[in-house]
């Protein structure tokens, strides 16, 4: 099982298309793009990695001893928790 997170789209009755941004496809093949910051991924004052999901009413993740172990907290609970509700 691979960390490296997929690419999920939900695409809606009106036809339009929801995804956490990744460089896995064109998604300006799709039509017109619009898009929104879902969180912030910061170090706090002594290093520690936080994934700040409030910008979508989420909560906040971390510590993180390291950068990518918190995009990949921020990804799973964008996929698991905001995704879903888009559809």
């Amino acid at each position: 099982m691979s960390d490296e997170p997929a690419l999920s789209l939900v695409i809606t009755s009106a036809g339009i298309v929801r995804c956490v941004y990744a460089e896995h496809i064109d998604l300006r093949t799709l039509g017109h793009l619009k898009l929104a910051r879902a969180s912030h991924v910061e170090p706090d004052a002594s290093g520690a990695w936080w994934a700040d999901l409030g910008p979508v009413n989420g909560p906040r993740l971390g510590p993180f001893d390291c950068r990518s172990a918190a995009l990949l907290a921020e990804w799973r609970w964008l996929e698991d928790h905001w995704l879903t509700l888009c559809s």
